[in-house]
């Protein structure tokens, strides 16, 4: 199971975006998007996911040409993708419960006690028993995240995308939400897509990194090999900090 990004550009106006930008993400392993304020990686997943048009090339889920597609018959695909926003987008006028089970009750045919098994499964998944009932407001930053991890994988996705999961949080948390994402990514063998600014993401997570500079890939590799990368703007982006230029030494 693989995503194919195949030389796809996007503008806005007279500004380009991405160019030319080729990639494959595949499932099982923690992909990670990164890049600079205004690099193009956010633009990137919101065009594999269907929300921008792309001006030009190919995004393929397995095989499947989702570019060539109309809306519906995007529809399919969409409906295997799980979506953990950042901020976690959780809708503050429903309950843990109801949030969870939404997309079960947009696009499921589960019966009632069918719908509420699987959203009880899921908060157990991410340790969070028994909050069924508080609502968004009574939750902590973390609980939220994980709330929306839950609603993510309610469907069963075969893919994942994550936008910036552990924005907001101390460190502490962001580990917590970074091993649970690890952990659902190799339990159902998903195809996880995270685009992140966190470096303590990067150097435990990232079997697979793509750098966005420019609109352009501008390196790509393991968290292994980010050590010994020739290419001042991936360095200068990754070892900006000094706890982090310690780590290239």
């Amino acid at each position: 199971m693989k995503i194919e990004v195949k030389n796809i550009y996007k503008s806005f106006g007279n500004k380009q975006v991405l160019e030319d930008v080729s990639v494959t993400f595949e499932k099982g392993k923690m992909n990670l998007v990164i890049g600079g304020s205004g690099s193009g990686k956010t633009v990137l997943i919101k065009c594999m996911v269907g929300l921008y048009e792309v001006d030009k090339g190919q995004i393929v889920y397995d095989d499947r040409n989702f570019s060539d597609m109309d809306f519906k018959e995007r529809k399919h695909i969409r409906q295997e993708i799980g979506m953990v926003f950042q901020g976690g987008a959780l809708f503050d006028s429903l309950n843990v419960e109801k949030n969870i089970m939404f997309g079960l009750n947009m696009f499921s045919t589960m019966s009632r006690e069918e719908k509420l098994d699987r959203v009880n499964f899921c908060l157990q998944r991410v340790n969070l028993p028994n909050v069924n009932k508080l609502f968004p407001s009574e939750l902590s930053g973390g609980m939220k995240k994980r709330v929306a991890i839950a609603r993510a994988i309610a469907m069963k996705p075969k893919y994942l995308f994550c936008d910036e999961p552990n924005s907001g949080l101390d460190p502490r948390t962001s580990i917590v939400i970074d091993n649970l994402i690890e952990e659902i990514t190799k339990e159902f063998d998903i195809l996880t897509i995270i685009n992140t600014h966190d470096m303590n993401t990067v150097v435990e997570m990232g079997e697979n990194i793509v750098y966005i500079h420019k609109g352009k890939v501008w390196w790509e590799g393991t968290n292994h090999e980010i050590y010994d990368v020739d290419n001042k703007e991936f360095n200068d982006f990754i070892f900006a900090s000094r706890i982090m230029k310690k780590l290239k030494k």
